[in-house]
């Protein structure tokens, strides 16, 4: 085994798909100490996490998690359904209830360790033998694998097309539909068409599950996520949101009608088997919830947009001749999620390596993250990035792609 392990890491590398880690030395923020693969720590501007409003260092939320430890503990000691479920548990699942009532008809809330435990929740409880799940092609790596775990019959559509998926759901003979879809997808920015999909749920009684891991927190009023975006009310949303990125902490909950929660209780592997989460952390996600709703969460969302705002206008600028020539393009996305698409692995980690010389991070994605041939340089911005951030950015993109044009010129 470990001889066949090897040639495979082997042939990871010659393809340029084998992954590597960082260590971060310092804490999440756009500028952080992390040592590189040869050992050797260095301060770079980064453009790769997810910490869409800069909370995940926040001295408020600093205090809460340390506060919570004094108040708690360090850990929960066992899980939710035999003595871990802690006041702070309790608390916050009523504070998540509360904030997705407006979307929600007799909304409660569920919290989880991760939103990977969350979705393999949802979709093994409700996908049986009598329900068939309907998936889009883009959908997070945590849909797609509890859709392979349930019993139901999994059919899945290309990106946002609804046409399609209304012939499958037309054509379906279970009593149960389900239809599974990200809010904002991850590696694109873009979002799904949710007042259309929820209207083919209603003409075919089916039911959906939203993943607004990129979207709670930043997206609509007071940050409650792409439901509010969109303005939607229904019974039949089933909504997945992770705390660890625009909330800066971690974790993870599924809001929905009350009935849909109870079953989750009863039947949830993922939910009934695993230790709860320090009850610390659910003290500190209230802390960040009430700075996410009120007046500096709004004011963080707006300078994020203005951000994204200035890269959409300044790549074109900078890479005008480079778009053309190259076939790179600008993701279409209006979100935190700015994807600069290249094609290929090789070239997409070529430019990383590029901007890296110049101090600043931007991860290369590639396959089978994202489909082949569509390798991009995956820009996260947040709202703790300044302007004159995004401007050293669209400089270093120019450098970069010069660079990577002079070398593919001497080969």
């Amino acid at each position: 085994m470990l001889k066949h392990l090897e040639q495979q890491l082997a042939e990871r590398e010659s393809q340029s798909l084998r992954r590597r880690r960082r260590v971060a030395e310092t804490a999440c923020a756009p500028r952080q100490t992390v040592t590189a693969h040869d050992g050797t720590p260095r301060e770079l501007l980064t453009f790769c996490s997810n910490d869409y409003l800069g909370l995940a260092n926040h001295p408020a939320l600093i205090e809460a998690l340390a506060e919570g430890a004094r108040l708690y503990g360090a850990g929960s000691g066992a899980s939710h359904l035999i003595c871990g479920h802690s006041r702070a548990h309790a608390l916050l699942e009523d504070d998540l209830a509360e904030m997705m009532s407006p979307h929600l008809p007799e909304v409660r809330a569920l919290y989880f360790c991760t939103g990977y435990l969350a979705n393999l929740a949802v979709l093994t409880a409700l996908g049986d033998a009598q329900t068939t799940i309907y998936t889009d092609l883009l959908n997070h790596a945590s849909l797609i694998d509890g859709a392979r775990l349930a019993k139901a019959a999994v059919h899945t559509y290309p990106h946002n097309d609804l046409t399609g998926l209304a012939r499958r759901l037309a054509a379906c003979s279970t009593p149960r539909k389900l239809i599974v879809t990200d809010g904002v997808f991850s590696m694109d920015g873009d979002l799904a068409r949710l007042p259309e999909l929820l209207a083919l749920a209603e003409q075919h009684d089916a039911y959906i599950l939203v993943d607004d891991a990129h979207g709670f927190g930043v997206l609509g009023e007071q940050g409650r996520g792409v439901l509010s975006h969109f303005g939607l009310r229904s019974e039949r949303l089933i909504c997945m949101g992770t705390l660890g990125k625009a909330a800066g902490v971690g974790g993870a909950f599924v809001a929905a009608h009350r009935t849909f929660i109870d079953w989750l209780v009863q039947s949830a592997r993922a939910y009934i088997y695993t230790t709860a989460a320090p009850p610390a952390v659910a003290h500190a996600v209230r802390a960040s919830l009430r700075l996410i709703r009120g007046d500096e969460g709004d004011q963080r969302r707006q300078h994020l947009h203005a951000l994204i705002t200035a890269l959409r206008a300044g790549v074109p600028e900078v890479l005008g001749e480079v778009l053309n020539q190259r076939g790179w393009r600008l993701a279409e996305s209006h979100t935190a999620i700015q994807p600069l698409i290249v094609g290929g692995s090789a070239e997409a980690l070529a430019i990383a390596a590029g901007l890296e010389t110049q101090g600043l991070w931007v991860p290369a994605i590639r396959p089978p993250t994202v489909p082949s041939g569509s390798a991009r340089l995956r820009i996260t911005l947040s709202a703790a990035h300044r302007l004159d951030d995004v401007e050293r950015l669209l400089a270093g993109l120019a450098a970069a792609a010069r660079g990577a044009g002079d070398a593919e010129g001497t080969t």
